[in-house]
């Protein structure tokens, strides 16, 4: 830990933030608080906002092995959305419908949430609630489409949550190719993530919160965190780690990390942005099963990502893994696969980083009030919002308030555990390929892919 990593390198979001990435100060040996949260990422910064917020009284610190905004809360694709991980299927076979619908309807008003946040506190993050346009480029993902918005609705939600944009209008919005028609949801914004988390930890150390950084967590028990420089007691104790969660002794199992990788051109013309859109800065995906995601980001830059790298025996997380050339040279490819303008674009960054997956990809968030132990994660790569959600809830647990938010049907979940390896390298790796797989099957086939459908039963999928 002596060597200080080039924080700037991380990603395009932590090269263009402004201020000092100087690391602020580790724990300097044993202390005593009362709220010790690990991880300075969304969930561990959101929840400390909060708690400092509810109880100004607290002695409220915050353990990050590198430095706030590290991980994938400074890595991310930037899309503040009120996409739920969890199927609202799932969340009612664990609850009831009207907890699935109560949670959904809160993951909407959590865009709003973050945007008044932001506003209050000052912090220039680039926020833009333009919306999300997924676009249907098949006619198996045109059907997929229609399914999507029909079950939506049938759930309760309307047009003023998800609609169906035809082909004109869908083009319009983002003139992609041969696109047949698209969804669109306004509950989304585009961010600049890093700004997001290093002006969120600024805020939090206003209100008396203490960040301690470069402080590597061995583990976490009853009263008690270990770290490679000293313990820190705390009556309550946060688990805010997702992807870096097996790093922690005893939680190898806990949450899968697969890595999901970005690149970025350089600040396009306006002449791009007239032919291609997005106009006001949607974000932007299709309906293949191999996830991509994009915006245009504050600076006039397309910054677009996806999965495919591959997950590491162990569960291991290493920087060497962010980088993957065969993925980067993917995504530039289907970028200009979807925008033949850019075709001559220059490409200025690529990153990466893991996030962290629950063996039944079911998002949670926890207190045990008897060991004083609460954790929240499993976000799937949804976790800009859904960790405010989970920081406002961790308060209304930690401090005993019975909120609607602490009967949602994501409270108290517990996930099963990982397989032991090989398994789980298998596992997921092969669930990867079959996901690429499933997209050439509808390709050849024009047909629903049989694959998709067995990885959905594989994962506890609707």
């Amino acid at each position: 830990m002596n060597q200080l990593p080039d924080y700037r390198a991380l990603s395009l979001w932590h090269d263009t933030t402004p201020g000092d990435w100087t690391p602020r100060p580790a724990l300097p040996g044993d202390r005593d608080v009362d709220v010790a949260i690990v991880g300075a990422g969304f969930t561990g910064l959101w929840t400390a906002h909060y708690l400092s917020r509810a109880d100004p009284g607290l002695r409220i610190a915050v353990l990050e092995r590198e430095v706030a905004g590290f991980g994938a809360s400074g890595r991310n694709g930037g899309w503040c959305s009120g996409l739920f991980p969890t199927s609202l299927s799932a969340l009612a076979g664990a609850d009831s419908r009207q907890g699935a619908i109560a949670l959904q309807r809160a993951m909407h008003a959590t865009v709003d949430e973050i945007g008044s946040v932001v506003q209050v506190e000052g912090i220039d993050c680039h926020f833009h609630k333009g919306g999300t346009v997924t676009m249907a480029r098949s006619p198996v993902q045109w059907q997929r489409a229609l399914s999507e918005v029909a079950t939506f609705h049938e759930w309760g939600f309307g047009e003023a949550d998800l609609r169906l944009l035809g082909a004109a209008e869908a083009r319009a919005r983002l003139a992609a190719t041969d696109v047949l028609g698209a969804t669109f949801t306004p509950h989304c914004a585009a961010i600049h993530p890093a700004r997001l988390v290093r002006g969120l930890a600024c805020a939090v150390e206003r209100r008396g919160v203490t960040i301690f950084e470069r402080t590597p967590v061995d583990a976490i028990a009853e009263g008690r965190v270990d770290t490679a420089l000293g313990v820190l007691r705390a009556d309550v104790i946060v688990r805010a780690t997702e992807g870096y969660t097996p790093s922690l002794r005893g939680e190898q199992r806990r949450l899968a990390p697969v890595y999901s990788l970005m690149v970025a051109t350089e600040p396009l013309p306006q002449s791009y942005w007239d032919e291609i859109g997005p106009h006001d800065r949607e974000t932007f995906s299709d309906l293949r099963h191999l996830i991509i995601y994009g915006q245009r980001t504050a600076d006039g830059r397309l910054a677009f990502g996806g999965r495919g790298a591959p997950y590491h025996f162990g569960s291991r997380t290493q920087a060497r893994f962010d980088r993957d050339p065969r993925v980067f040279a993917a995504l530039r490819q289907t970028l200009v696969e979807l925008f033949p303008a850019l075709r001559d674009a220059r490409f200025s960054h690529a990153w990466g980083g893991p996030i962290g997956i629950a063996r039944d990809w079911f998002a949670s968030v926890g207190f045990d009030q008897a060991t004083g132990l609460a954790w929240a994660g499993g976000y799937v790569g949804d976790g800009v919002g859904t960790s405010n959600l989970a920081g406002r809830t961790l308060t209304d647990l930690i401090l005993g308030r019975p909120t609607e938010l602490v009967s949602l049907p994501w409270v108290g979940h517990r996930s099963p555990q990982w397989e032991p390896e090989p398994l789980r390298w298998l596992g997921v790796n092969s669930g990867l390929r079959v996901m690429t797989a499933a997209d050439h099957e509808e390709t050849l086939t024009h047909r629903p892919s049989l694959l998709a459908r067995a990885m959905e039963l594989w994962t506890g999928g609707d």
